[in-house]
């Protein structure tokens, strides 16, 4: 083609990862799907449409950034200095929907050491662990030799930690990494659940694999304090880059009017991509096996954000594209 006939305005250029439904299929009308405006529509069948709203328009980016393609598995890792803070039901409602808006495999590893409870608040049924799987682990092959250690919630597939006191300190480092070895084989996502604390081996590994570090924490004097120090221990023992491209949740269970929330948020975006408040919600609060219909839009919205922020970091590019062109330039 000449000079003469190239374009003399050419559009962005488009990656892969950008031709999508949503981005390429020109539809007749924008259809409010919920609200009062869905309602007007659906009402006037079509003959009244007053658009599509704010809210929705928020919701529906939320959705197609959580649906960016995968090229590799993603590690997530979600971790806290202490307990109590709500870590375990972050780490099952970002698993949750995750798994509701992609249509790859999410899996959600409870790594505690200390009997967790991620499988009893996702599915109840900790009849077999992770610790099962280890000793089986060399004869896995298939995603269903996997599927026998792991119980179902909607879409999510659950890996409970050990429930025996005794053995819960049994796995380590090591075998951490052959499980997630496995299950990066076999998944897209993988949400590891790490234990309370940064020094057990087992958190170790999860901080030293995850692709994705998520840190828990609350909007609370003494909850700030132990976020900072946090941060401050990863920096002293990896590159900045990793903590600065770390998310915070906070968590606001304990939220007070007597707390500046808004200067401990500015803090902290300071210091990490991005801070994500979850509200108190009083279904999560109980404890109990976790149902997303019954947890609040609030709630929810804020974690189909943490999800959406966390999908912005996923690669589009397949294994190996990136190794064949480093040995095609070096040639």
């Amino acid at each position: 083609m000449s000079s003469e006939d190239a374009d003399p305005y050419p559009g962005p250029e488009i990656g892969a990862a950008d031709l999508t439904d949503d981005t390429i299929v020109r539809r007749r009308v924008d259809r409010p799907q919920g609200g009062w405006r869905g309602a007007v529509f659906a009402a006037s069948r079509g003959l009244l449409n007053p658009g599509v709203g704010p809210e929705e328009h928020a919701f529906r980016d939320q959705v197609r950034r959580i649906r960016r393609p995968l090229g590799s598995a993603h590690q997530i890792g979600i971790t806290s200095i202490n307990g109590g803070v709500g870590k375990t039901t972050v780490a099952a409602c970002v698993g949750l929907v995750l798994a509701e808006h992609r249509g790859d495999r999410v899996v959600a590893l409870d790594a505690s050491q200390n009997a967790g409870t991620l499988a009893d608040r996702l599915t109840g049924d900790t009849s077999t662990t992770v610790r099962d799987m280890l000793g089986e682990i060399d004869s896995l092959t298939s995603l269903a030799d996997v599927s026998r250690f792991t119980s179902l919630a909607g879409r999510l597939q659950v890996l409970a930690s050990e429930q025996d006191p005794a053995m819960s300190e049994g796995m380590d480092r090591a075998e951490y990494e052959r499980v997630c070895e496995v299950l990066r084989r076999f998944y897209n996502v993988v949400i590891t659940d790490s234990g309370s604390g940064l020094v057990h081996s087992a958190v170790g590994g999860t901080l030293a694999l995850a692709d994705s570090l998520v840190i828990v924490g609350s909007p609370t004097a003494d909850g700030a304090t132990r976020v900072n120090k946090t941060l401050d221990w990863l920096l002293v023992r990896g590159p900045a880059e990793r903590v600065a491209d770390a998310m915070l949740v906070l968590t606001c269970d304990r939220a007070s009017k007597h707390i500046d929330t808004e200067r401990v948020r500015r803090h902290f975006e300071a210091r990490c991509r991005a801070v994500v408040e979850v509200p108190f919600d009083p279904h999560l609060a109980t404890g109990a096996l976790i149902d997303m219909a019954r947890v609040r839009p609030a709630t929810l919205d804020a974690f189909r954000a943490i999800a959406a922020h966390l999908a912005d970091r996923f690669d589009a590019t397949p294994v190996g594209v990136g190794a064949e062109m480093v040995a095609v330039d070096g040639v």
